[in-house]
């Protein structure tokens, strides 16, 4: 309260003076740069009281988008502006505001002396400043609908992308693996019972060896059954999936996992998904020496989340390119409505962060 009063009485004295002498000079257009310029201020200290809360009240406000035809002149672009309906509602959050930050003011002063006053009065101040913010700085119903619907619209792409390109190794492991040993039992049980009467010592070498490769198959099958869905991760969780990976891994790995209450299977073998093919290509092409793999559970307004970072020490430079291993680690995440982010800087260390919504 105390740092947003002179950013109001700033915001508030320019505002009514760009105003007042806009319309006042309209008639030798010089108004007009006047209310052109009075939208850049309001935009820029609505998005500066949108990040002011974000840092002290910890509200998050999401940024309204704004249709502009990029291919009119600029002069053009500025007058939509003048004319849109939200920059009109930045202007009523700037004025509204200022009588509400002059009032937090002097209270947020009492509260500093009287502790009452700070513990039981600010918190509801605070809170009815919060609803006028979140009213007039963010999207309005329907825009919030629209991004909603186009963010699932993007997500459902992704997923049934991810989805194909599951469908496809699985298809392409079968029929490079399991299927051609079965096929190879087949052959050497054909060709054992042609010999059955002629060559009863051939026929023992035969059953053994398509003995052989069933067992191969079998092994086969379960290794795509575990890439499919990891027995130890549906029996024991996440910690036991992730410490399991961590061993199997040719560098060191400290995994660290702190998530209570256990997460939906949808949000577990993704996470388990993305940290097994983070450690199989820092394995590969990192060149590190350690890597960490840290999970935790994040309680927040919109709904918790379980959050997954894999570090490692190696050279970096790491891209999420189209077609990719990490664009389909982000495409799985987007299956769920998750976001996964990649730095990786030249000369590293390389950090892979996905955050997975519990609820989508």
């Amino acid at each position: 309260m105390l740092a947003g009063f002179p950013i109001s009485v700033l915001a508030f004295v320019l505002i009514v003076t760009l105003f007042s002498a806009g319309v006042s000079t309209l008639i030798v257009w010089l108004g007009l740069a006047l209310l052109l310029l009075l939208t850049k201020v309001a935009y820029g200290f609505a998005g500066l009281n949108r990040r002011l809360l974000r840092r002290t009240l910890k509200v998050d406000i999401p940024t309204p988008q704004i249709e502009l035809d990029l291919t009119a002149p600029p002069w053009r672009r500025y007058v939509n502006r003048l004319v849109d309906a939200q920059m009109w509602r930045y202007l009523a959050y700037l004025l509204l505001s200022f009588p509400l930050h002059v009032f937090e003011f002097p209270l947020a002063i009492v509260g500093v002396v009287l502790l009452p006053v700070g513990v039981f009065v600010l918190p509801v101040v605070a809170a009815l400043h919060v609803m006028l913010a979140k009213a007039l700085l963010g999207p309005n119903t329907t825009e919030q609908l629209t991004q909603k619907a186009e963010h699932l619209q993007a997500s459902r792409a992704r997923g049934v992308d991810a989805a194909e390109a599951e469908r496809r190794r699985i298809e392409r492991d079968l029929h490079d693996g399991a299927q051609q040993r079965l096929v190879a039992v087949a052959m050497g049980l054909g060709r054992a019972k042609s010999k059955m009467e002629s060559d009863p010592d051939a026929v023992r070498d035969l059953i053994a060896e398509a003995h052989a490769d069933a067992k191969l198959a079998v092994a086969e099958l379960r290794d795509l059954a575990r890439g499919i869905y990891p027995a130890v991760l549906g029996d024991r969780g996440l910690d036991a999936a992730l410490s399991s990976l961590a061993a199997k891994s040719p560098i060191p790995v400290d995994v660290h996992v702190v998530i209570d209450p256990r997460p939906p299977a949808a949000v577990e073998s993704t996470a388990y998904f993305i940290v097994g093919e983070s450690l199989t290509n820092i394995a590969k092409h990192s060149g590190a020496t350690e890597a960490k793999v840290n999970a935790w559970r994040e309680e927040r307004p919109s709904g918790d989340l379980v959050i997954v970072e894999i570090t490692d020490d190696g050279h970096g430079g790491a891209t999420m390119r189209a077609g990719g291993g990490l664009a389909g680690l982000a495409d799985r995440a987007a299956t769920i409505d998750g976001v996964m982010t990649v730095v990786s800087p030249v000369g590293g260390p390389t950090v892979i962060r996905a955050d997975l919504p519990c609820t989508w």
